[in-house]
């Protein structure tokens, strides 16, 4: 990892430093599944794309204040159909047949198989986007 990458990421994390391992292990998890992937850290939001985004990480409070832990990170995915789950805290319809799902961890026990089979399902779908 560079270390102007590694800058950007702790700059991206400056407010949430205990949320930190929690997005170290799911990077790990998305590289190790799909190896090919780019990391782009913005101000609002880390990607992660092959030719399009599939996956972004965010703080965007998907959750009433009350409900939400405090430690945690919105993971956000596109299908192309609504994913139903409680673990889905929104999921919008933005275009027809395009689905945003956002999803909240708080720890790294969330970064199971599920969200796992979530991600690799959307690298797929984002492949799949005319260019």
């Amino acid at each position: 990892m560079s270390e102007r990458f590694r800058s950007d990421i702790l700059f991206f994390f400056d407010k949430h430093i205990d949320a930190l391992p929690i997005y170290e292990q799911l990077e790990k998890q998305i590289v190790s599944l799909i190896p090919e992937t780019k990391i782009k850290v913005s101000k609002t939001q880390i990607s992660f794309s092959l030719t399009y985004g599939y996956v972004f990480v965010s703080f965007d409070p998907c959750k009433k204040a009350a409900e939400r832990p405090p430690i945690w990170l919105t993971v956000t995915f596109g299908l192309g159909y609504r994913k139903t789950s409680s673990r889905i805290a929104v999921a919008t319809e933005p275009y027809p047949n395009r689905w945003t799902h956002h999803i909240m961890i708080s720890s790294v026990e969330d970064i199971d198989d599920e969200l796992l089979g979530w991600i690799r399902e959307a690298a797929s779908f984002a492949a799949q986007k005319r260019r």
